[in-house]
């Protein structure tokens, strides 16, 4: 199966981008769409290559957004065929990225050219919004393009990441959302001395214990009617100086809260620090704030893609808010309506990551189905 949609993830594949290099895979994507009018502004931010690439002035303006950057390929000798040269074995496409996200980047390009090939007086703009920071930090990809495109009053209307979403069978799930996440470094105080002598010590581990069981056990809310409860891990305990009869002076305790949008940030940390005061614990605590939750209710864009991926594939997606973070968050900020959709992520970030052969055009489909839906 020989289509433009595969040559280009082939492409997209070969090209080893391990964030945040880019490899050239946006050079790429300007040459495939400069050739039916769009317009390359690139906006690199220190290290970080980001492309903005848009056709058209007019309004409603249809974003496609993506990450060419890719995580590391993890051993080399557990891939079955070598993770930058893209394979198809079994009617699968093997290689790095293949599933997060150089499918959706692929499909999202062809699906463009070829809806203004056939629409070539569509109505409103389209624009790609692509990065080499999102397996990264996220400091300098999309959120400094956001920050761009929100102070030169560019007006975004709907967008489409393409994210790996689908769960079980290719196209069964649409995020139209994602959890916040907040991280929570905590140092408790205590006293250093001899484990025989327990009135010369003050025990962190023994002083935090009580808070930390509350923390655990406290219901922060119950979600709503498009996210799950907010959910509070500890994912660090680190404490002791490694002998056996020395009580520690101190306890590190790192925690992250996934919260929906029935918390904010502000009402995380306030009950975090009555908890710990009400139980006298000594402490210091830094707060990281990794994204704030987002949400498109349903509505025109959730319809039309739902209606896309049902004409193309007979399956009613569900929408969900599941997962962890994306640069969606940041989209979110300057867009009404934001979506992700793309392939199966079963494989991502492992090895051997692949995409069904037969889902790689269904996925351009999709997209110029929707696109048909907004700009025709």
């Amino acid at each position: 199966m020989k289509t433009s949609t595969i040559d280009l993830l082939v492409d997209l594949i070969n090209r080893d981008s391990v964030t945040p290099e880019d490899k050239g895979c946006q050079e790429r994507l300007a040459d495939e769409l400069q050739e039916v009018g769009f317009k390359p502004e690139w906006m690199p931010f220190e290290e970080v290559k980001n492309l903005w690439l848009r056709k058209g002035t007019e309004a409603p303006l249809v974003v496609f957004a993506g990450h060419t950057d890719v995580v590391p390929t993890g051993p080399i000798e557990r891939w079955e065929t070598p993770p930058f040269t893209a394979t198809i074995r079994d009617g699968k496409l093997y290689g790095r990225g293949a599933a997060d996200m150089k499918a959706g980047v692929a499909a999202f390009t062809i699906a463009c050219r070829e809806f203004v090939e056939e629409n070539p007086n569509h109505k409103g703009s389209i624009a790609l919004l692509i990065t080499a920071d999102e397996e990264g930090p996220s400091i300098n990809g999309t959120v400094k393009v956001c920050d761009t495109l929100k102070a030169r009053n560019e007006q975004l209307d709907y967008c489409i990441v393409g994210e790996p979403t689908s769960s079980q069978v290719f196209g069964d799930t649409i995020k139209n959302g994602r959890r916040g996440s907040l991280t929570g470094t905590l140092t408790v105080k205590g006293k250093q001395g001899h484990v025989a002598y327990p009135e010369k010590v003050r025990n962190p581990i023994h002083l935090s214990a009580a808070a930390m069981a509350e923390l655990v056990a406290t219901e922060w809310d119950r979600g709503n009617e498009y996210f799950p409860a907010t959910t509070f891990q500890i994912s660090n305990y680190h404490s002791g100086t490694g002998a056996t009869n020395v009580v520690p002076g101190a306890a590190k305790i790192v925690f992250n809260f996934r919260f929906s949008t029935a918390s904010t940030p502000e009402g995380l940390k306030e009950k975090v620090h009555a908890i710990l005061d009400k139980h006298g614990v000594d402490y210091d605590l830094e707060w990281v704030l990794g994204g704030e939750p987002f949400l498109t209710e349903s509505g025109p864009l959730t319809t039309i893609v739902q209606e896309a991926i049902l004409a193309e594939t007979g399956i009613k997606a569900e929408l969900s808010t599941t997962g962890g973070t994306s640069d969606g968050r940041f989209i979110a900020k300057i867009c009404p309506q934001i979506l992700e959709f793309g392939p199966i992520n079963a494989s991502i970030h492992q090895v051997n990551e692949h995409v069904d052969v037969n889902d790689i055009e269904t996925l351009k489909n999709i997209y110029k189905r929707a696109l048909k839906a907004l700009l025709t």
